[in-house]
């Protein structure tokens, strides 16, 4: 690696060494599943004491990229971020075609920027968001990578996983492996359903659990089953996620928005749009992170009662640091509610597994929209996340992880308080993601025009008028559950170079 100590400032060489080892891994310097000098001859190569060494192998752990392994030694286990922009970090995209600047308009009431901000690769904010928008920017390169509603996907419990899945392997019969019950299977029923009741305070019974392919897949069930019941439209907060208002049209169901403030959704609002539905975060609102308040919550439930149907959308509810967690609405008003939630937060978005309590009205009928949907979801997968549900492995990883995410967000809110001084933090006390808001005498531009200049810089971000219907102040969302804090930092720093400069 050609390490040189004296390239170390002075009183930094622990943050410096964990910077120069993070880039050879991200680089392929160092493979996953090498394994490093032992601290002591590092040290004495570097000639410095091995407490510099101990210190930037500890981040590195920390951050889901190195692990010891014992008599092992200390072994890369995951690379940081892709690293094909690596080697073009100062021009990211010199090797594309550029693309049309960014073409969307300030917010009303804005001052026109004197030039926009745009990006010489900016596909993804050319243009009104369509279906595809999420995939274009998944795959825009970047070097690192604010995107919200992503988990630490370094931390996944590789170990456990395959622990688990040898152990239910070992004692699975021939016939389990053929088809089963759409619902799901009984074991991982039950292990949700006792999920839930320890984590969230509902009260299940196994047989009321559905299993799905995430939450995209439970949007789509119950747009169905609604639109076989007659009702053409369900109701969402503004702002709210752009990614499920897209599920919900989909399937022709129209998406009045309902605003929100900072007690939540406007109860009052949600009267007047007349709607029988309404999609919702209470527990920690998307994209502001506002919890609805207790008020809210009983003039919801009077709503309800009048016939009104409330799809809770429990997305990232385990995630809690500076305040206890709300009770989910399916503990205090089951017969109008459907509950949904998943593994994407707690594990990866690849495993697709989720589940949906619904109100007794509608289970027979979503237990139909799945059963031809996919004849039910696969079940060696239900088998090994019921294992580690019922073993705890899940509750220790969750608790490793909020101490992380923990030092993210501080890492996150520090830096928006140092290079964006004039930006409101929003949402921070649960959650994997922040929304930052600029008052009138702070950026004046489009968001989008913001997101696209921080893309040509190598940092992604998604910019808070994708998930609103109505006029809204421009705004960004950040992701921080994912990355690095020195990461967080730099990409911080890039967004408030590019404001400075608009």
């Amino acid at each position: 690696m050609q390490l040189r100590i004296e390239d170390a400032p002075a009183g930094g060489r622990s943050v410096w060494l964990a910077r120069e080892l993070r880039r050879a891994i991200a680089d392929g310097r160092l493979p996953v599943g090498s394994r490093l000098p032992a601290t002591r001859v590092l040290a004495a190569d570097l000639g410095v004491s091995r407490g510099v060494i101990t210190e930037a192998y500890r981040r590195l752990t920390e951050d889901g990229q190195l692990a010891g392994r014992g008599r092992g030694g200390t072994v890369v286990v995951a690379a940081p971020v892709t690293t094909a922009e690596r080697g073009a970090a100062s021009t990211p995209y010199a090797h594309r075609t550029a693309a049309p600047a960014a073409t969307a308009t300030a917010a009303p009431g804005a001052a026109p920027s004197a030039a926009p901000l745009a990006a010489p690769f900016a596909a993804p904010f050319t243009a009104p968001p369509g279906p595809e928008v999420f995939d274009e920017l998944r795959a825009a390169p970047a070097r690192i990578d604010l995107s919200p509603g992503v988990p630490d996907l370094a931390a996944f419990p590789r170990t456990a996983w395959l622990r688990a899945e040898r152990s239910v392997l070992a004692g699975l019969a021939s016939t389990e492996l053929g088809y089963g019950d759409p619902r799901g299977t009984p074991a991982l029923r039950r292990a949700v359903a006792n999920w839930l009741a320890r984590n969230r305070g509902i009260r299940a019974d196994p047989d009321e659990v559905l299993i799905v392919a995430g939450t995209a897949q439970a949007l789509g069930l119950i747009a169905q089953v609604l639109h076989h019941d007659g009702i053409p439209e369900i109701a969402v907060e503004d702002p709210g996620s752009l990614g499920a208002r897209q599920h919900l049209r989909h399937w022709q169901r129209a998406t009045p928005p309902v605003p929100v403030d900072e007690d939540g959704i406007r109860v009052d609002a949600l009267r007047s749009s007349g709607a029988r539905a309404v999609l919702l975060t209470p527990a920690h609102q998307f994209p502001t992170g506002v919890v609805l308040g207790g008020g809210r919550r009983r003039d919801l439930m009077r709503w309800a009662a009048d016939g009104g149907l409330i799809v809770e959308d429990d997305y990232d509810a385990e995630h809690r640091y500076d305040r206890a967690p709300v009770p989910a609405l399916r503990s205090l008003l089951p017969e109008q509610v459907c509950y949904a939630g998943s593994v994407s937060k707690l594990l990866a978005p690849a495993l697709r597994v989720g589940w949906l309590l619904p109100p007794p009205k509608y289970r027979n009928a979503l237990v139909d929209a799945k059963r031809f949907a996919d004849l039910g979801n696969a079940a060696l997968p239900q088998l090994v996340l019921a294992r580690l549900m019922e073993s705890g492995e899940l509750e220790r990883g969750l608790r490793l992880l909020r101490r992380r995410h923990r030092r993210r967000r501080d890492a996150m809110i520090a830096a928006i308080r140092d290079r964006l001084p004039d930006a409101t933090v929003h949402g921070a006390a649960a959650g994997l993601h922040l929304m930052v808001t600029f008052g009138p005498d702070g950026y004046r531009g489009s968001d989008t025009d913001l997101a696209a200049a921080a893309l040509a810089r190598g940092v992604k971000v998604q910019p808070l008028s994708w998930h609103s219907q109505r006029p809204s102040p421009p705004g960004l969302v950040l992701g921080y559950a994912a990355r690095t804090p020195d990461e967080i930092t730099e990409g911080v720093a890039v967004v408030g170079k590019v404001l400075s400069r608009g």
